[in-house]
């Protein structure tokens, strides 16, 4: 890929995670909406698949019950896009409530490690966000998803317009 290209790709990155930055709720429910139409689909196919391939019994059964329950779930997110968004805020904030136990698990087995402090640093960090967006719940719905939604977009273009625009001299381009 041209070193052009790569600039617009990161541009792109770069926009789209000021654009849910600054418009968190917008990003949320986007995000929302995709997760419901993703879950439809995976529901459609669970129940065609569970006819197509080799079942019998029990197996075909519980394939074709995942497939409605998933038909269900995205029924309710793309229907009910701002209750999806409250579902997924809780889910993001158990999300970061576990990662961060695992990291401090982490933590106390490398603790006599050169740099493990930036495990138990991250795991703080970590934590104080799964019970901030815990504690505000439902009021962080509107802003927590589209806002690390954003931060990540923003910093995946950064990551992807430094190796373009910076390299040491001499250095031809990736």
């Amino acid at each position: 890929m041209s070193t052009l290209w790569r600039i617009v790709v990161a541009a792109a990155f770069i926009l789209l995670g000021l654009f849910a930055i600054v418009e968190p709720t917008v990003a949320g429910l986007a995000a929302a909406v995709l997760v419901g139409w993703l879950l439809l689909f995976s529901g459609v196919a669970h129940v065609i698949g569970a006819f197509f391939v080799e079942r019998h019994g029990w197996s075909r059964l519980w394939t074709v019950l995942l497939g409605v329950l998933y038909v269900v779930g995205g029924g309710y997110f793309v229907t009910h896009p701002l209750l999806g968004l409250g579902t997924l805020t809780l889910f993001l904030a158990a999300i970061l409530t576990m990662e961060a136990a695992v990291r401090l698990m982490i933590y106390m087995r490398l603790r006599r490690e050169g740099a493990s402090g930036w495990l138990l640093v991250n795991a703080v960090i970590t934590l104080f966000l799964g019970v901030m967006i815990w504690s505000q719940w439902p009021a962080s719905a509107i802003w927590a998803v589209g806002m690390m939604m954003g931060a990540n977009l923003l910093m995946t273009g950064l990551f992807r317009l430094m190796p373009s625009v910076i390299r040491p001299v001499g250095m031809t381009p990736i």
